[in-house]
Order: C-alpha cells, then structure tokens, then sequence
C-alpha cells in the first residue's frame, strides 16, 4: 500500500514540477502587466498545489523503506543513489519557491533561456530515479 501511495503522490507531484518552469518561461518573455498579474497567481496557487503532493512523496517513500527494515536499507546501494538524486530533487522544488518570490516582487533577472533549461532538469533527475528504483542496478 505504501508503495502504491508513494507512487501516485510522486506522479502528480511531478505533473507540477513539469508545468511551473514552463509558466517560467512563459512569464519571463512576458511584457503585459495584465498578463503578469495572471501568471504570478497561476504559478503561486501551482506550487502550493503541488508541495503537499512532494510532502506525502516524502512520507510514504520513508514509511516504505521502515517497512522494509534496516537491514535490507543497509544492503540496497541504489536506494542510497537514489535519496541523493531524490534529495535534489526537493532542493529544485525549494529552489522554485525563490523563483516565484523573485517574480512576485518582480526582481526575475533570468531569460526565458534559463527557464527553459531549467525546465529540463527534473526529467533528468526523474529518469535517473526511475532507472536506479526500478532496475536495481547496484
């Protein structure tokens, strides 16, 4: 059960992390203030919408690995692999509440360039995180 809550919470946590660096991108080539205003709620009200979803990620991914024990934690490598990207991860989401405060006060000094890139990141963690938790490699 565990595994399964885990599992969803982390799909519509990263439906989320997908789509905010995208309102980015879209809000940092924005020159309307009517438009601004639009994007600054939709952004604000998405990752408060989200972070609840990282949170319960979180805690159903620990009560999984409590369940497994410590003995099979202190043997799966790849798990230890995986909670460093995981914890970048969590440091990206961190980081987007600097990028929404920076466009609320309209101190966003970054290109839509940067956004975009920036965007591109999370897949590539999520890949890695997918690949080590279900493969198993080490």
């Amino acid at each position: 059960m565990y595994k399964a809550l885990h599992v969803f919470f982390m799909v519509a946590w990263f439906a989320g992390i997908f789509y905010l660096p995208r309102l980015f991108v879209y809000h940092a080539a924005n020159q309307s203030p009517d438009c601004d205003a639009e994007f600054k709620v939709m952004e604000r009200r998405l990752l408060y919408f989200v972070t609840p979803f990282a949170i319960l990620t979180l805690v159903f991914g620990l009560l999984l690995i409590y369940s497994y024990g410590r003995a099979w934690f202190a043997v799966s490598s790849w798990l230890h692999y995986k909670l460093v990207l995981v914890g970048l991860l969590y440091g990206y989401h961190a980081y987007c509440f600097k990028l929404l405060a920076d466009f609320k006060h309209n101190r966003n000094k970054r290109s839509p360039r940067f956004y975009r890139i920036f965007n591109e990141l999370p897949v590539l963690l999520l890949l890695a995180v997918v690949l080590l938790a279900y493969v198993k490699p080490i």
